[in-house]
C-alpha cells in the first residue's frame, strides 16, 4: 500500500544534517500583500470593501477578514519588520499585490499604480537593500494571463524595479519576467533564481498549450547547471507553487505537465538548491522533495500572506488568515537555512484594541520559531522531513502545525479529513502520487475506524 509519510525508520540511515560553519545571515521574506485601496472610504461609508465581493463583515482599523489588506495594515507590516530586523541582506518579494476584485475593477495602469506603491513602501522601509522580487499572478491585467513574451506591464514593472536588478536582469525580465542574480557579497558563492511560474497556472489561458512559456524551463536547467560547475548554491524564489492546495483536496495550480518537468528539474538538481521560498496559499506550510529511491532532498517553505483575505475559493473551510511576515536565518556560504522566525498580527486583538491615534501601530509578535518549535536543528530538507513524521505521527504537533498554517485564525481541532490533506499535500508534490496517497488514506480509514488512532495508521501504512 502507498505510503502517506516516510517512518521514522528512514531518518536512521539519513541522519538530521547539520549546517555546515560559515557566517550568519538574515532576510525577510514577505508575500500576499494585496493591497485594497478602496477599504477605507468603504469603511468610512459602512459599506463593504470592495475585495469582500459584498461579504459583509466589521471593517476593523487595521483590516477585515472578509478584506484584503488595508494601507494601515501594510504600513504596520512594513513598521514591524524595520523594526525587528532593519538590515536584512536581503528581502524577500513574493508577489500578489493587487485586490482580489474582478478585472474590470482594475485595468493595467491601477494594477501598475499598485505595484508601485507597494514598490516605495518596501524601498522606504529598507532604502538601499537588495529585493528579489517575484510576480503574482494578482500582479497582471487581466489577472492570471501572463504571456510568455515581452509585454508592457513586464517592461513598467521592470523599470520599477530597476535599482534591484542587475543589467543582465532587465532583457530576461522584459521578456519573461524572471532572472537570475548572486547574492550580496564579493566572495558570494549564492544565487537567488527568481521564476515567473504564473506562466505555469492552469488559469492562465496564454500559455495553456506551450510546452515551454518564455523557454522559462530550458533557462533554468541551464542555470542550475551553470550554478553547479561555479560551484554556487540556489534559492529559487516565486509566487504560485507546484503540487497542491493543503486547504482543498486534490486542488493543484500547475498544468500537469508544468508540474512533471518542474518536480523532475529539482531532482535532477537537487545539489545546488539549498532550498524553494513560494507563496500564493495566504497560510504557512512546506513541500517535500524525493529522489527516486526516497530520500528527501529539497524543501520548499510557503509563506503566510499579509493580507487576511478569507478565500472564496469553493470547498475552503475557514480559509483566512492572521496576517504574517518571516525571518530566515540562514549560512551565507552554504545557504543552508538554519532557522525561521514567523510573527503575525492577531487582527481581532488588535482591532479591538485600536485607539485611533494615526501613529500608534499595533504589536506583531512572534508566533514560533522553527528549530524550537518542532525541535530539529535546522531548515534543511532532512529536517523538515522530521517535522513531517513528527506531525504525521503525533496529534499534538500537528495541531500546532495546523494553527500555524492560519497563523493562529483557525484554531479548531484538525480532524481526519483535515490531517489526510495537510499531510498528503506537504508530502507528495506529484499528481499522480498525490491521488495514490489519498487514495490510501481513503482506504486506511474504511479498514480501521480508530478515531485519533487513525492518524498513526496513515502514517505507517
Amino acid at each position: 500500500m502507498r505510503r502517506l509519510c516516510r517512518p521514522l525508520a528512514l531518518l536512521l540511515l539519513f541522519p538530521l544534517a547539520a549546517a555546515l560553519p560559515g557566517a550568519r545571515g538574515r532576510f525577510w521574506h514577505v508575500t500576499d500583500l494585496h493591497w485594497d485601496p478602496g477599504y477605507e472610504a468603504a469603511a468610512a461609508a459602512a459599506r463593504p470593501c470592495p475585495s469582500s465581493g459584498g461579504r459583509a463583515g466589521p471593517a476593523g482599523r487595521w483590516g477585515s477578514y472578509e478584506c484584503d489588506a488595508p494601507r494601515a495594515l501594510l504600513r504596520s507590516a512594513a513598521r514591524a519588520m524595520r523594526d525587528r530586523l532593519p538590515s536584512p541582506d536581503f528581502v524577500l518579494w513574493t508577489g500578489d499585490d493587487t485586490p482580489h476584485v474582478p478585472n474590470e475593477q482594475l485595468g493595467e495602469e491601477k494594477v501598475l499604480h499598485i505595484i508601485a506603491n507597494l514598490t516605495s513602501l518596501i524601498k522606504e522601509t529598507f532604502p538601499g537593500t537588495k529585493v528579489y522580487a517575484a510576480m503574482g499572478n494578482h500582479d497582471f491585467h487581466p489577472k492570471n494571463q501572463f504571456p510568455g513574451k515581452e509585454h508592457r506591464i513586464y517592461n513598467q514593472t521592470a523599470e520599477l524595479w530597476q535599482p534591484w536588478l542587475s543589467d543582465a536582469s532587465l532583457p530576461l525580465f522584459r521578456a519573461g519576467a524572471f532572472y537570475s542574480e548572486k547574492l550580496p557579497g564579493p566572495e558570494s558563492r549564492g544565487r537567488m533564481v527568481v521564476l515567473n511560474t504564473n506562466l505555469y497556472y492552469d488559469q492562465n489561458d496564454e500559455t495553456a498549450g506551450e510546452e515551454d512559456p518564455a523557454g522559462q524551463f530550458q533557462w533554468l536547467e541551464e542555470t542550475l547547471t551553470n550554478a553547479s560547475r561555479a560551484d554556487e548554491m540556489v534559492y529559487i524564489v516565486g509566487h504560485i507553487p507546484p503540487g497542491f492546495f493543503e486547504k482543498k483536496r486534490g486542488k493543484p495550480w500547475f498544468r500537469r505537465g508544468f508540474n512533471e518537468r518542474y518536480l523532475g528539474i529539482v531532482q535532477r538538481h537537487h545539489r545546488v538548491i539549498a532550498a524553494q521560498f513560494f507563496g500564493h496559499h495566504h497560510t504557512d506550510s512546506f513541500r517535500m522533495f524525493y529522489s527516486d529511491t526516497g530520500s528527501p532532498i529539497s524543501v520548499m517553505f510557503l509563506a503566510p500572506g499579509v493580507t487576511p483575505w478569507k478565500t472564496t475559493l469553493p470547498g475552503v473551510n475557514n480559509g483566512a488568515n492572521n496576517p504574517g511576515i518571516r525571518v530566515i536565518d540562514y549560512d551565507r556560504d552554504t545557504l543552508q537555512v538554519l532557522d525561521m522566525v514567523t510573527y503575525y498580527l492577531n487582527l481581532t486583538r488588535a482591532n479591538m484594541m485600536a485607539s485611533g491615534q494615526e501613529e500608534e501601530f499595533p504589536v506583531w509578535e512572534e508566533e514560533y520559531r522553527l528549530t524550537e518549535a518542532f525541535q530539529v536543528p535546522d531548515g534543511s530538507a532532512r529536517s523538515m522531513q522530521a517535522v513531517l513524521e513528527r506531525i504525521s505521527g503525533d496529534l499534538h504537533s500537528l495541531q500546532r502545525y495546523y494553527e500555524f498554517n492560519s497563523a493562529r485564525y483557525d484554531l479548531a481541532p484538525c480532524r481526519q479529513e483535515c490531517r489526510v490533506d495537510h499531510l498528503c499535500a506537504i508530502r507528495e508534490v506529484d499528481f499522480t502520487k498525490t491521488s495514490e496517497s489519498l487514495a490510501s488514506a481513503v482506504m486506511a480509514k474504511s479498514k480501521r475506524k480508530g478515531g485519533e488512532h487513525e492518524i498513526t495508521l496513515l502514517a505507517n501504512q
